[in-house]
This record gives structure tokens, C-alpha cells and sequence, in this order.
């Protein structure tokens, strides 16, 4: 014996059950359908953000260690006196730490520019809710 669950037969039901007070239940399950697309392309756009943040992570480790080695090469070429390499390397420390709060701000903004498309799909689809709940309501 099986049991099969068939959506549109339950819509078609649903929707020909007319009952006062209750407003257009297609309209609301249309509604309800807008809500869960807003819901799944506001989730991609996040997880596409997160991808592109762990994307960016990856090519920063990948640069920051290519620096390093070539750091450590041009640090030990360094000639004259331990004043001299002090200074150089006083520099090239000045110029890592530069450079990390460059990466850092460039993820942030990779952050905050993937969730700002997210909550942008979500905050469109709740102010076309309301309006859509304001004209079942006048129906």
C-alpha cells in the first residue's frame, strides 16, 4: 500500500474550500512560494559570498607565503652592520603588517558586500509581503 503525498491535489483542495474570512489561499500559498525562492537566492548569494571569502583567504596565504620565502631570501643578502639589518628588517615587518590590514579590510568588504545582497533579496521580499498581505486583507 502506498502513500503518496501530491502537492497539487492538495492545492486544488484547498483551493476550492471556500470558507468566510479566510482571504484567496492561492494568493497566500503563491505568497508563500515568493517566500521560499526569497529565502533560497538570499542563502546562494551567502554561501557564494563565503565561497569567494574562503577563495580570497586562500590566494592571501598563498601571496603572504611567496612574500615570506622572499623575504627570508633578501633578508639574509642583507650586507653591513647589525644597525643596517635591523633597519631592513624593521622595514620589511612595517611593510607585512601593511599589507595584512589591507587583506583584512579587502575581506571585510567581501563580507559585508555578500551579505548585504542577502539581506537586500530579503528585505525586498518582505516589503512586496506586506503589500502583498495589505491587499488580501482589502479582498
Amino acid at each position: 500500500m502506498t502513500n503518496s503525498f501530491n502537492p497539487e491535489e492538495m492545492m486544488r483542495a484547498f483551493t476550492s474550500m471556500k470558507m468566510p474570512g479566510l482571504p484567496d489561499f492561492q494568493a497566500f500559498a503563491d505568497a508563500q512560494k515568493r517566500n521560499l525562492e526569497a529565502l533560497t537566492t538570499a542563502n546562494k548569494l551567502a554561501m557564494e559570498g563565503a565561497q569567494a571569502v574562503g577563495r580570497r583567504n586562500m590566494e592571501i596565504i598563498q601571496q603572504v607565503m611567496a612574500e615570506m620565502t622572499q623575504a627570508l631570501q633578501n633578508l639574509s643578502a642583507v650586507e653591513g652592520s647589525p644597525n643596517a639589518k635591523a633597519a631592513h628588517q624593521a622595514e620589511m615587518m612595517k611593510a607585512a603588517y601593511e599589507r595584512a590590514v589591507a587583506n583584512m579590510q579587502e575581506i571585510a568588504e567581501l563580507i559585508q558586500k555578500s551579505n548585504g545582497e542577502a539581506v537586500g533579496v530579503l528585505n525586498r521580499r518582505f516589503a512586496e509581503a506586506l503589500e502583498e498581505v495589505k491587499s488580501l486583507v482589502k479582498s
